[in-house]
């Protein structure tokens, strides 16, 4: 069959070897072949005239850059295989895949490159899977599969078919300038009976939440209390814009104190979100949260003005706090507006700038040296504020960044705290670290400290200041004045001396 445009073409070619076709009838077979011919020529004008009709729809159930079934396309075709499944008493499985880190990728070898992979990946997985089965791209770098309905199917089988597909998905892509070594995330989720579409394919969008939460190159199957700690994490995600509005993330406070004469010589203020629902939740939960919604700045404000506020009923209850430290993010250090902020707030609750400790990230001392960043740190040093290293030992400092920033104290990781009191080699890692910062003039505090034995050993050593578990948890302001009163007692106690009597 020609079709429409065949004969139009056909039309076309007529009239334009009309003259030939006719001469070559008039010599070849008569007059009566000359007068057909020039009797079809009016048609095949008309014909060559005709409006072309629509280029023919592209299949709205198809990615067009992988050729896969796309979201639409995918559900369709899962809705089916369910409904299979659930008639014939049968199972099936949906598997949600992911490349990691795929925006750096795109970012570092462009856009073309980023396809190449995409296209390799939905390749790789059609191959892993049947014909029967239904593979789609889903979401940017986000895959997904559902399993032909089958007699049976288990986790076990799931696992493997995981194992085997990111086997198939990890294997070097090749490039006209690199090498590519991608890794992905998978979850998958196993039909329940009479299960909805909707909920199905969302119990395995969950799984594979949880496996990019644990890390790259992760799989993960859904589970009941994976679903209800899916639900958890999607109820807060939505109620973190609102926390900070509804004054339900406040200052926590954690006491350091001096080794030399065992007194609190500060508090740091952390952040903790007291749920109406799910109870306090850490920061590792709600931080990126509010990064996400741009609301870091507005934390940190509120930090600053509970750590102030308690600063001045520390005092007017007599209690000795001598400073309290806040944490900075990067993005407030990028804010050139930063120490003004600071030196107006400071101003506003009457508090001397030498009680006010800014924590800074080790990151931004072994990242790259922005102007800014250096300028704001500098100028908070000039006003009197102290200038702790967070978290020592985690990143890659050099001397020569501890130079460059006005470093008053250097926090050490817990990393090189846990059980110094019993390890040599931890012991001989923090007497280098104290040497150095005595040579530099930096004082020292060690984090996590979480036992009697390396409470002592720390001060032993020298280490100036401690703080952890082992001393005292984060707690609400109120609980902070009978803590210190009762630590204050136990100082001025007398020590007991001889053998108890029972």
């Amino acid at each position: 069959m020609l079709g429409h445009y065949g004969i139009r073409a056909a039309s076309r070619y007529f009239q334009i070897l009309s003259p030939i076709l006719i001469l070559s009838a008039y010599l070849l077979l008569g007059e009566v072949w000359v007068f057909a011919i020039l009797a079809l020529l009016p048609a095949a004008a008309y014909v060559s005239t005709l409006p072309s009709p629509p280029p023919p729809a592209r299949d709205k159930g198809r990615d067009g850059l992988t050729g896969l079934l796309n979201s639409e396309g995918f559900q369709i075709a899962t809705e089916m295989t369910l409904t299979q499944a659930n008639r014939d008493d049968q199972s099936t499985a949906c598997f949600h895949i992911e490349l990691d880190d795929f925006i750096d990728l795109r970012a570092r070898h462009g856009q073309a490159s980023a396809d190449t992979v995409l296209r390799q990946s939905a390749l790789r997985i059609s191959q892993a899977m049947r014909d029967i089965d239904h593979v789609a791209r889903i979401g940017e770098a986000r895959f997904a599969a559902t399993l032909a309905a089958g007699p049976s199917l288990d986790r076990d089988a799931c696992l493997r078919l995981s194992a085997r597909l990111q086997t198939a998905l990890e294997e070097p892509v090749t490039l006209p300038n690199a090498t590519l070594l991608p890794t992905c995330s998978i979850g998958f989720a196993l039909a329940t009976p009479q299960q909805e579409t909707n909920a199905f394919l969302d119990c395995a969008a969950q799984a594979l939440e949880e496996a990019r939460r644990k890390g790259t190159s992760c799989i993960r199957a859904h589970s009941p209390e994976l679903g209800r700690r899916a639900l958890r994490h999607r109820q807060i995600e939505a109620d973190a814009a609102f926390a900070l509005e509804r004054n339900e993330i406040k200052a926590w406070f954690q006491p350091q104190l001096s080794t030399d004469t065992g007194r609190v010589s500060g508090f740091e203020a952390l952040a903790r979100w007291d749920h109406p629902k799910f109870g306090v939740i850490p920061p590792i939960e709600f931080l990126p949260l509010l990064h996400r919604y741009g609301l870091s700045e507005t934390l940190t404000d509120r930090m600053l003005a509970h750590a102030f506020k308690a600063l001045r009923k520390w005092d007017r209850l007599g209690l000795d706090i001598p400073q309290v430290g806040v944490n900075f993010a990067d993005e407030e250090l990028h804010n050139p507006n930063l120490p003004d902020k600071v030196a107006w707030a400071l101003d506003r609750f009457g508090i001397l700038s030498e009680r006010l400790t800014i924590e800074i990230l080790e990151s931004v001392a072994t990242g790259p040296k922005e102007t800014v960043v250096i300028r704001n740190i500098t100028r908070l040093a000039d006003l009197g504020c102290g200038i702790d290293l967070d978290d020592f030992g985690t990143g890659q400092t050099s001397i020569g960044a501890l130079r460059q920033l006005p470093v008053s104290r250097l926090k050490i990781a817990r990393m090189f705290v846990s059980q110094v009191d019993r390890d040599g080699d931890q012991q001989r890692m923090i007497t280098a670290i104290l040497t150095m910062c005595e040579r530099l003039g930096i004082e020292t505090l060690a984090e996590g400290v979480e036992t009697a034995g390396e409470h002592t050993m720390l001060a032993q050593l020298g280490c100036a200041h401690v703080q952890g578990f082992g001393i005292a948890h984060p707690m609400p302001f109120a609980e902070t004045i009978a803590w210190t009163r009762a630590h204050r007692a136990r100082l001025a106690a007398p020590p007991q001396i001889g053998r108890k009597t029972g």
